[in-house]
């Protein structure tokens, strides 16, 4: 059964603020027109980008909205956002989202602060590219993150996108940067930018909203089979060559009999997650980035690149080069 993420936000009032008709969305997406009004409303990964997907759309037909999280009322937020704003600057609020990332849907923020600079990241879980708008959505986020919380007017040192909006110009213009096409998308900062205190900080309200996102958080792992929290661990580990079994156990808190044990009542093996992983994550480098085969080879953590060009065939009967040509 496709593993299921709770709609964080208050989507009703969301879509309200940006002009939208709920049901309009909804059936775009072709999701349940009673969805919202749900106690508890829950998507899988595909039907939550379906859901990003039919706002873009619908948004085509609606004034250009670029700073959306302006636009949307406070009362709208989920508790992980409140606990970036109260964060101390964009650093720590960017490490506290990624760490609560999972609670607001199926996606993936990568934090990466430099001596000069801090870049974010974001990416579907597993990497999976995002729809347009969110992911260019995701990228004006930080940006307007960084000057509610700062009441400064940042400018981001670069941008990059995945798929170029048909016209730029207003997203540059608001961003203060013109849009780089890459592989992902992300946005950087300078360090003194990055570090520059939030006037909004509340150590306080972070207290308050720290176990209740931990407890959140640990309630949706707990309900992923181990097979899937052993998939996610890999993803985790592989880029640092910790690959074995003993490395996903001490990741998971469990001994690694126990682990074999519960694999083996998924009916599955440690051996044929990491394989099934390594292959998924081959696929989309080579579909979605220009690095080499030896580069992704070290990235998913063999040896040497002969043992991935091996394991690669084994997978798919092909070379990496000939399923990136089919792939491109």
């Amino acid at each position: 059964m496709p593993k299921t993420f709770k709609l964080s936000f208050n989507w009703s009032l969301l879509l309200a603020e940006l002009g939208l008709q709920s049901s309009n969305v909804l059936r775009r997406a072709k999701l349940s027109e009673d969805l919202l009004a749900r106690e508890t409303p829950t998507v899988t990964e595909e039907e939550f980008f379906r859901l990003w997907e039919a706002v873009q759309v619908e948004m085509e037909e609606q004034p250009l909205v670029v700073d959306v999280f302006s636009k949307v009322p406070v009362e709208a937020f989920d508790p992980s956002v409140f606990a970036a704003i109260c964060s101390t600057d964009l650093n720590n609020a960017a490490q506290r989202l990624s760490r609560f990332k999972e609670l607001i849907g199926p996606l993936k923020l990568d934090v990466a602060i430099e001596a000069d600079r801090t870049k974010l990241a974001m990416s579907g879980l597993g990497h999976t590219p995002l729809p347009q708008f969110l992911g260019i959505a995701e990228v004006s986020f930080f940006v307007s993150l960084a000057r509610r919380c700062t009441r400064a007017n940042i400018v981001p040192l670069e941008a990059t996108v995945i798929e170029m909006p048909s016209d730029p110009i207003p997203y540059e213009d608001f961003l203060g940067v013109r849009l780089k096409h890459s592989d992902q998308y992300s946005i950087s900062f300078k360090a003194t930018d990055a570090t520059r205190p939030f006037l909004t900080a509340n150590a306080e309200m972070w207290r308050f909203f720290e176990p209740v996102l931990s407890q959140r958080l640990a309630e949706i792992r707990k309900e992923a089979t181990v097979s899937e929290r052993v998939h996610a661990s890999l993803y985790e580990l592989l880029p640092s060559g910790r690959t074995t079994i003993q490395d996903v156990a001490s990741l998971l808190g469990m001994s690694t009999r126990s682990l074999q044990r519960h694999l083996s009542q998924e009916n599955t093996t440690f051996k044929d997650v990491l394989s099934n992983t390594r292959e998924e994550l081959a696929k989309y480098y080579l579909g979605n980035s220009k690095m080499t085969a030896a580069e992704i080879a070290f990235l998913l953590g063999f040896d040497e690149p002969n043992s991935f060009f091996r394991a690669f065939r084994s997978w798919t009967g092909q070379t990496p080069q000939s399923m990136r040509a089919l792939l491109s």
